[in-house]
């Protein structure tokens, strides 16, 4: 039993056993890195539950927490998701958990059922994004239709960023009352040391470009992402032809993994047989790639609260993407980067000119980009605006 002190009053009380759980095991990885450990060193008993992989075993050694293996599958497969919600529910109760953090569409939906009927004392929902925002028909509708769900089981319905606690409002699926931004938004923050610029960084970066034909006096816009159409690769390449066209010097560097499917294919063949475009894959060592670029180019159709533009800004890398959900809120237009009405290829193409015409305003905005990354988004910070939250809620409840 732990003594804890208020200026009102003396609580005892054990440790609050907090699980996490998201669909696979990648994203446990990833978008829980560092966080589980400062949980877990903050006096909460940590356990995250994802489908079973070798990165869900990295998981438990790097944050030394408990992990619990349940198979979820991202797309809605009706039969094995009732499996999944039957073992889900079976791991929650031997858990019993005081609070559930579920996240990723498929997980954040099995989750909140699961912990609403073991009547789990605070249930979140963190909407990471908001998928329905680029489909269309029935699974629109489908999609539509779970998000109302995992929030109705919810207690509070924690939005990552401003722009998407607005859109979710705005289309119905979550009541104003219950939804919530933690902190500043973003659900991990970012860790400014891993990408700051440095001389070994930048020569890394320049001797890996190298590598590929990219020369010292070649201008890097880079991407980095899924290769996925709601990322607006194909915009993205649009704008870049014609950026090369004005800038024969300029060069396209696309970092990242590509989905499956027909047209997914297509964009790489058009990426592949581009002037100017290199492909690198996907790599996890992007600080020197960071340090390379001139400018980011992010035109995504949609996002919760993107980690990649604060990657980059603290590299000093400005930001040019749509005026979409999330990215709103990852990069202030005219100061940390510019933003253009989605879809809009054309001006994305201006915005890129810009900054490869323009050195000084370059430089500005990515310092400026820079100290709102270290001020506002530093992990610790993030981290620790959790943490109270969770003892706020629990002491609310």
């Amino acid at each position: 039993m732990i003594a804890r002190y208020t200026p009102r009053r003396v609580t005892l009380y054990r440790a609050a056993r907090l699980v996490y759980v998201v669909t696979h095991s990648k994203s446990a990885d990833v978008l829980l890195r560092g966080q589980l450990a400062f949980m877990r060193e903050e006096g909460f008993d940590v356990t995250v539950i994802a489908s079973p992989g070798p990165a869900l075993d990295a998981v438990a050694a790097r944050e030394r927490v408990r992990v619990v293996p349940v198979p979820m599958e991202r797309p809605i497969r009706p039969a094995r998701d009732g499996a999944s919600l039957v073992r889900l529910t079976r791991a929650l109760r031997a858990l019993s958990p005081d609070i559930v953090n579920a996240s990723t569409p498929k997980a954040g939906l099995l989750g909140m059922l699961a912990a609403r009927a073991l009547r789990v004392p605070l249930r979140i929902y963190l909407l990471r994004g908001l998928r329905l925002e680029t489909t269309t028909g029935a699974l629109r509708a489908i999609l539509g239709a779970t998000e109302r769900i995992a929030s109705a089981c919810a207690h509070d319905v924690v939005c990552n960023s401003e722009s998407l606690l607005e859109a979710v409002v705005a289309g119905g699926y979550v009541p104003r009352d219950k939804v919530r931004i933690v902190g500043r938004g973003s659900s991990n923050g970012v860790e400014p040391a891993r990408w700051a610029r440095t001389p070994e960084r930048i020569a890394e970066g320049r001797a890996r470009l190298a590598a590929h034909g990219i020369e010292d006096g070649h201008e890097v816009i880079g991407f980095v992402g899924r290769f996925d159409p709601d990322k607006g690769i194909g915009d993205l390449l649009d704008a870049f032809a014609r950026v090369h066209t004005m800038r024969p010097r300029a060069r396209l560097v696309l970092v990242g993994a590509g989905a499956v499917g027909d047209l997914d294919a297509t964009l790489a063949r058009r990426a592949a047989s581009a002037p100017g475009v290199v492909s690198l894959g996907q790599t996890w060592e992007l600080a020197p790639i960071y340090a390379r670029m001139d400018v980011l180019a992010f035109p995504s159709y949609r996002e919760g609260f993107p980690n990649v533009p604060l990657e980059a800004a603290c590299a000093g890398v400005p930001t040019v993407g749509y005026r979409a959900t999330g990215v709103v809120d990852a990069v202030e237009d005219g100061r940390t980067g510019a933003l253009v009405e989605v879809r809009d290829a054309r001006g994305l193409g201006d915005a890129l000119l810009r900054y490869l015409d323009d050195p000084a305003l370059r430089a500005a905005h990515g310092e400026a980009a820079r100290r709102r990354a270290v001020e506002g988004f530093a992990r610790e910070a993030v981290w620790a605006a959790w943490a109270a939250y969770y003892r706020a809620r629990l002491d609310a409840r």
